[in-house]
């Protein structure tokens, strides 16, 4: 069993920055790959970052792409995401999610995760 709780969402203007915290705990936080999902209204739940529990391989989401980092402390049970140069776009419900069995960069659905956070809410103002 894993939990996760999200932290860090909040209200910036077009083009700042937040980083995104996801606490996890249960034993096998360490061995599993994290994603960050978002919602927005409207619209699917869609993954925009993920990480395999060493740490070395990542996805990310053509709309993100070098403009997002996620990141991973497994010592400290933590996930990360950095958002950078943020637009209204980005407007959503942000959600980390855990994945305990193998992970490939392919698994984009978000069926393919086991364990949910919360999620925090992430609104750009124009």
């Amino acid at each position: 069993q894993v939990q996760l709780v999200e932290s860090g969402g909040g209200l910036v203007q077009a083009g700042g920055s937040l980083r995104l915290t996801c606490a996890g705990s249960g034993r096998t936080f360490s061995t599993s790959a994290m994603g960050w999902f978002r919602q927005a209204p409207g619209k699917e739940r869609e993954l925009i970052a993920a990480m395999s529990w060493t740490g070395y391989s990542t996805f990310y989401a053509d709309s993100v792409k070098g403009r997002f980092t996620i990141s991973r402390d497994n010592a400290k049970n933590t996930v990360y995401l950095q958002m950078n140069s943020l637009k209204p776009e980005d407007t959503a419900f942000y959600y980390c999610a855990c994945r305990t069995t193998g992970w490939d960069y392919k698994l984009t659905s978000d069926t393919e995760y086991d364990y949910w956070g919360q999620g925090t809410q992430v609104t750009v103002s124009s």
